[in-house]
C-alpha cells in the first residue's frame, strides 16, 4: 500500500506511528453508552490501579455538556528557539498539528502535550479536525478561538485559553509517540472519555476489563436512582452502588 502523502510540516522520522490503533470494533459505542460517565470511569480505574484521570478543573471543557469517546492521537510541542517577532516576519511556522490531521482517522481524540501560555490548537485547525471525523482535542497548554470551535461543535479541554498564537513560538517534535498531560502518560491509541467533570485516558490493554466494570456500576446507579425517585426510604435504598 502506498504511504500517505505528507504536508512536510515535521520530519518523517519524528512520526512514531503512521495512524492511530483503532480500538476493538464496537468498544467505542460502549464507552458511549455509559453517558456523562467520567465518575464511574475514575472509581473504576482506581479499582484497577490505573492512573490516568484529570478533572475538568485543570483539563477546563470550551462546550457545556459535551461528552466524546476516542482514540489518542498524540502530539507533542515544544517551545521555539529565537524570537517570536523575527520568526512572525519571516513567516517560519514550528506547528505541525495539520500533520496530525492529515493523517487521522474517524474517531481519533487529538491529545497535544503543548506550550502554556501560547496557542497550541485554533479555530481553523479545529475545523480542519471535524473534517477529518476527530471528535475533540485535549491540550496541555492554551488554545485559542473558541466561538469558532464552538460554532462547529468541536469541544476542547484545555489547560488555558489565549489569543497569542504558537505559530512563531512552537515546534512540533513529534507525533503518535508518548506524551504527558497534567504527569499522566498517554500512548497512541490510548481511550480517550472526556466529559463535563473531567477527562479519562485509559491504557487500549485495559480498556475491556474497564468498560465491563463501567457497565456494571452504571446499571446499578440506575437501579438507585431509580429506587430514589420510587420514594424509598433512604435505610432502604439498594447499597451496590
Amino acid at each position: 500500500m502506498q504511504e500517505k502523502k505528507l504536508t512536510g510540516k515535521i520530519a518523517r522520522e519524528n512520526i512514531k506511528q503512521m495512524s492511530v490503533p483503532r480500538a476493538p470494533q464496537g468498544m467505542l459505542a460502549e464507552f458511549r453508552a455509559l453517558g456523562d460517565a467520567s465518575g464511574v470511569l475514575s472509581d473504576v480505574m482506581d479499582e484497577l490501579g490505573i492512573t490516568g484521570v484529570i478533572g475538568a478543573s485543570v483539563l477546563k471543557p470550551t462546550m457545556p455538556n459535551a461528552c466524546r469517546v476516542g482514540v489518542a492521537l498524540t502530539v507533542r510541542n515544544i517551545m521555539l528557539r529565537g524570537h517570536p517577532y523575527e520568526s512572525a516576519k519571516t513567516k517560519v511556522n514550528g506547528m505541525a498539528e495539520f500533520e496530525a490531521h492529515n493523517l487521522a482517522q474517524p474517531d481519533d481524540f487529538i491529545v497535544i502535550q503543548g506550550v502554556a501560555g501560547i496557542s497550541n490548537m485554533g479555530g481553523i485547525s479545529s475545523q480542519t479536525a471535524k473534517r477529518q471525523g476527530e471528535v475533540g482535542a485535549i491540550v496541555e497548554g492554551g488554545i485559542r478561538d473558541v466561538a469558532h470551535s464552538r460554532s462547529i461543535e468541536f469541544p476542547f479541554w484545555s489547560t488555558e485559553i489565549t489569543p497569542v498564537t504558537g505559530k512563531w513560538r512552537i515546534q512540533t517534535i513529534e507525533i503518535n509517540g508518548d506524551v504527558q498531560i497534567s504527569g499522566i502518560r498517554v500512548s497512541c491509541g490510548d481511550i480517550v472519555f472526556a466529559d463535563s467533570t473531567g477527562v479519562c485516558f485509559i491504557p487500549i490493554a485495559k480498556a475491556t476489563e474497564v468498560i465491563a466494570r463501567a457497565k456494571a456500576v452504571v446499571a446499578a446507579e440506575e437501579k438507585k436512582c431509580a429506587a430514589i425517585d420510587a420514594g424509598v426510604a433512604v435505610p432502604d435504598l439498594p447499597k451496590n452502588a
